[in-house]
Formats: structure tokens, C-alpha cells, sequence
């Protein structure tokens, strides 16, 4: 038994138009975290997303204003769980390591891990994202001497603590 044990997680995905991929998002998520609640948020999307994602097994909530930031700030506010994990719907993070992340913060008490994409996939890093993601990984271990090697990624597992307290502003990306 892992040491989260009883812990209520829930997967909060924000959507936008990505109807080909939420469906395999959702079936991976669940399938290594089988207890875990998995919420789409979908902010506006003109294709299928929301039934396909609903059809996966997904609990699917509407925001319609658009930005990734009303989206974040919704999913905090009304989704209650012990740990969050926070994943894009494109397909570009290992749900497998999802355990992993959860058992990391969960067992050395933190409120935020990162985890990276799968760099072998070509919606992961856009054209000139490789190197831009490298310079700045490097410049903020610099700056703060902390090394990380994905600081933009959107995997991201939070604490309860977190997501509850964190001031969310920004209503864009």
C-alpha cells in the first residue's frame, strides 16, 4: 500500500478544443490512479471534447470564459481533494507517473511537484521550445539554485493546502 493511502485525488484537466486526445487523457489518468476523480474543464471548445471526455469517465464542467487562468482559478474553487493533479488534455504527460509524483509530495510534505512532459512527442515542445525551456530551466537554477528541468510543463500535483491558498489573478495563460 502506498502512503497516501485514503487520500481523495482528483485529476483537474483544462480543455480547450482537444477532442482527439481527452478520451486517451482520461482512460490513462484513471487507470493508474483508479481511485482518483477526474475533472474536465471545458473553456469553450467548438469540437467534441466535453462528450468524448464524459464518455471516458470523466465528471466534465463547463467555464466559459476563456483563458487558462479562469479556468485554473475555477477548477481551485470548486473541486475539494486531498492532492491535485493538474494535467493538460493534449496527450503529452505520462499519467504512469502519476504515483510517483503524488507519493513524492505526499511523503516529504510538499505543496507543488513538477512533472515533465514526454519529450519524444511532438506536441510536447512546439518548434524552438527545446531550447527556450533548457535556457530558462538553467537561468532559474542560477538564480535560485534549484534545478528543474520542465518549469513550464502543465503536470503539476499540488497539495490541498496549495490550491486552496494560492492567489490566482491572471485570467489568460
Amino acid at each position: 500500500m502506498n502512503a497516501w493511502g485514503h487520500a481523495r485525488i482528483a485529476v483537474i484537466v483544462p480543455c480547450l478544443n482537444e477532442e482527439l486526445a481527452i478520451g486517451k487523457v482520461v482512460r490513462e489518468f484513471a487507470a493508474a490512479l483508479p481511485t482518483a476523480e477526474i475533472f474536465v474543464f471545458d473553456n469553450g471548445s467548438d469540437d467534441h471534447t466535453a462528450e468524448v471526455a464524459r464518455a471516458a469517465g470523466a465528471e466534465v464542467r463547463s467555464v466559459p470564459q476563456r483563458g487558462k487562468g479562469n479556468v485554473i482559478r475555477r477548477m481551485f474553487a470548486d473541486v475539494e481533494a486531498d492532492i491535485y493533479i493538474l494535467v493538460d488534455g493534449d496527450d503529452t504527460y505520462d499519467a504512469a507517473a502519476a504515483p510517483d509524483l503524488v507519493e513524492r509530495l505526499y511523503r516529504e510534505r510538499l505543496d507543488m511537484v513538477v512533472g515533465c512532459r514526454v519529450e519524444d512527442s511532438t506536441a510536447a515542445y512546439r518548434r524552438g521550445h527545446v531550447l527556450g525551456n533548457r535556457l530558462f530551466n538553467e537561468f532559474l537554477a542560477l538564480l535560485f539554485g534549484v534545478s528543474c528541468r520542465d518549469i513550464f510543463s502543465g503536470y503539476r500535483v499540488f497539495s490541498r493546502r496549495f490550491v486552496k491558498t494560492f492567489p490566482a489573478q491572471s485570467a489568460g495563460f
